[in-house]
């Protein structure tokens, strides 16, 4: 466990199949712990029906504020023990927004089906991501530049989609998201893989991001074409 406790820096940085196994599973772990805070957070939201004190646009400004001041602070003590409690705190809120959508896809007569589904699905794709990202001599690092200037075009849409309203516009956005974050969790499990990333608390917060908006848009994409409200 004292591996564990102390994160590698790109300071330490080495090469070597020991290192990269153990920033690898490491995140894994990591990764599986940050599931916890986030079905607390939701749960304890839908519990105090926190997902319909705020309206969408509101509720839009506390996300991107609370989630990019959490992730500068996770990144900002990666090297310490901290990173992982920052971490942590980083998850529960992200359960926490989670919370409107899920309230809003249970209140479908399919929804906890639908919510199964998406988990499923999520968890299929990052099972293939992980597997071509560890056995595939090709360097995908390179789609990176183009994965994030998508991802900021897909968030500045779904922002002027708060207001628009369009459901053919959401949905688009829905499978675009989809597709770019797959594509970025198969670049961000190879950075680990290849020995680019030495920081398992970094690698941990990049590949949850990835997860939870592969999971979001699944879910986005399951309420518009398969919900049943009758």
């Amino acid at each position: 466990m004292s591996d564990f406790n102390q994160p590698l820096s790109r300071g330490d940085y080495a090469s070597t199949p020991s290192v990269k196994n153990r920033v690898l599973r490491n995140t894994y772990w990591l990764l599986a712990a940050s599931l916890i805070p986030t079905i607390l957070g939701a749960a304890l939201a839908l519990q105090l029906n926190l997902n319909t004190m705020l309206s969408p646009g509101v509720s839009t400004i506390v996300f991107l504020a609370g989630a990019f001041g959490l992730m500068f602070a996770v990144e900002r003590n990666k090297n310490s023990s901290a990173g992982i409690v920052w971490l942590m705190a980083f998850t529960f809120f992200m359960g926490i927004m989670l919370s409107r959508m899920l309230g809003f896809v249970l209140s479908m007569n399919n929804g906890a089906q639908l919510i199964m589904m998406a988990f499923g699905g999520t968890a299929a794709i990052f099972a293939t991501m992980a597997t071509i990202a560890t056995t595939s001599k090709r360097d995908f690092t390179g789609m990176q530049k183009t994965l994030f200037i998508g991802a900021v075009v897909l968030i500045l849409a779904a922002i002027g989609n708060i207001f628009l309203q369009i459901p053919a516009l959401m949905l688009t956005i829905s499978v675009l998201a989809m597709i770019i974050f797959s594509a970025f969790m198969l670049v961000d499990i190879q950075r680990i893989v290849n020995g680019g990333e030495t920081n398992y608390i970094s690698a941990t917060l990049a590949i949850y991001l990835d997860i939870y908006n592969v999971f979001t848009s699944l879910l986005s994409i399951l309420g518009i074409t398969g919900g049943n409200s009758d």
